[in-house]
């Protein structure tokens, strides 16, 4: 499919000054900034890549620029704050149907492209939303940093332990923004969790316990041909090939362990950000890992049923548990999140990703002291990514933040694999004196697909 042409940035600002009395008949109130439009030379564009289910919600429509987004509580003053200025130029999916439903839904003449490497050829795309399945997420973000294209990448950040370690590399070899979408620490609750536990509230912790309920099996489903307008091909880009099955692909990818990796890597890259921030281990990671769980026993899924796994970390000592399905909190009701234990107390966080994150109200209510420690409180997670493409400062989830986050479920499954205690090494990111666990942390690619 071709491209659909739109303006440039530079083309309002290249027209030369007609005669005074009409120049404002002849130039739309956007290229002069006028009716509350934000000028062409400062809106921020992006491509998209990957734009079902999670992606759709990362478009802006041409609608919506300039438009008031609701902030409540987490700016304080009237509730709301200007969007930074961005727009949706250009579109890539490998699904045709997908790719023409977000044309409609931004309006305008976006370029569309079925291959991401033609969008990152695009020399006038700032920035790019990834959205892709998690087995794309490595590869896409360092080809666009190569680009010199910032980068939001969902997560989890990345399938192994080598792809995460490359995907900060880039990000620091070409200086680029690279926002990893565990969006619950852009929460207005989690910036208050995370304040009332820095600042000593319930002492020091040691032991976080997070819960959520068990994966699925999965139906057997027979394989089939791809349905029309789907390039399955390079649905599969890097992973090894299986042929299609639609209770694998769109939606359902995440409960196989060379796409998704089960509920540890999905929900668990929200609520382990949440605790990885609020413990301060962004550059570091446990000293130890071990899981125990049941494996499917009968369904096409081939991640972990039911699991628990538990990491200690050193220098500062605490205890980092995932179970699943895990003891659920007694003060708050929810289906997944968090316990924070200390000294002198404790304290719950449930969800962790977005809206639905919430925490107790002791917390929401905690003021810190003017010399107390102060926390960062981002103004929204794409907000804080378009913040930081302006600013060039770090954003709130950061490569590496999500590089380390992904590292434990990662780490996870394979103490799952194994079903043996691990040493890992957080600096030299490799497991001590155990071949057979570092043989896990890297893959192979498939074709041209690798690093």
């Amino acid at each position: 499919m071709k491209s659909r042409p739109i303006t440039r940035r530079g083309f309002a600002a290249g027209s030369a000054v007609a005669a005074g009395a009409h120049l404002f008949d002849m130039v739309p109130a956007r290229a002069l900034g006028l009716q509350g439009q934000p000028p062409p030379s400062d809106l921020i564009n992006l491509g998209h890549i990957g734009i079902g289910g999670r992606g759709r919600g990362f478009l802006r429509p041409e609608a919506e620029i300039g438009k008031p987004i609701p902030a409540p509580s987490n700016l304080g003053g009237d509730g709301t704050r200007m969007q930074t200025p961005a727009r949706s130029i250009a579109l890539c999916d490998v699904d045709a149907g997908r790719l023409d439903q977000a044309a409609t839904r931004v309006g305008g003449t976006p370029r569309l492209y079925k291959d991401f490497r033609r969008l990152l050829e695009d020399k006038d795309i700032d920035g790019v939303v990834i959205a892709a399945p998690d087995h794309w997420h490595a590869l896409m973000t360092i080809l666009a940093c190569q680009a010199g294209k910032d980068v939001y990448v969902e997560k989890p950040a990345c399938n192994t332990i080598e792809e995460g370690r490359a995907m900060c590399t880039a990000a620091g070899r070409y200086a680029r923004v690279v926002q990893v979408g565990s969006q619950g620490r852009s929460s207005v609750n989690a910036w208050s969790a995370a304040t009332y536990i820095r600042n000593g509230q319930i002492g020091k912790v040691s032991r976080v316990a997070c819960w959520h309920y068990a994966s699925p099996i999965g139906d057997w489903t027979p394989d089939a041909e791809p349905p029309p307008g789907l390039n399955y091909e390079m649905w599969l880009g890097p992973s090894p090939y299986v042929p299609y099955n639609p209770t694998r692909t769109h939606g359902r990818f995440r409960w196989m362990i060379d796409w998704g990796g089960g509920q540890i890597r999905d929900r668990g890259a929200h609520v382990m950000s949440i605790a990885n921030w609020i413990m301060n281990c962004d550059h570091t990671g446990p000293e130890t890992v071990e899981a125990t769980g049941e494996p499917p026993h009968d369904g096409m899924y081939d991640s972990a049923v039911s699991m628990s796994v538990t990491y200690e970390f050193k220098n500062p000592d605490w205890t980092l548990v995932w179970a699943q399905p895990g003891e659920p909190s007694t003060e708050l009701e929810a289906k997944y999140g968090a316990v924070y234990h200390g000294e002198s107390g404790r304290l719950t966080v449930i969800y962790g990703d977005g809206a639905p994150t919430n925490t107790e109200q002791k917390a929401k209510d905690y003021r810190a002291p003017y010399e107390g420690v102060r926390v960062f409180r981002s103004p929204g997670h794409i907000e804080n990514f378009l913040d930081c493409i302006k600013s060039r400062e770090k954003p709130i989830m950061h490569i590496e933040a999500g590089h380390r986050v992904a590292s434990l479920c990662i780490l996870g499954n394979i103490a799952f694999q194994l079903r043996r205690k691990l040493e890992w090494d957080p600096e030299a990111e490799r497991f001590r004196n155990d071949d057979e666990a570092n043989r896990l942390l890297s893959r192979p690619g498939r074709g041209p697909w690798h690093l």
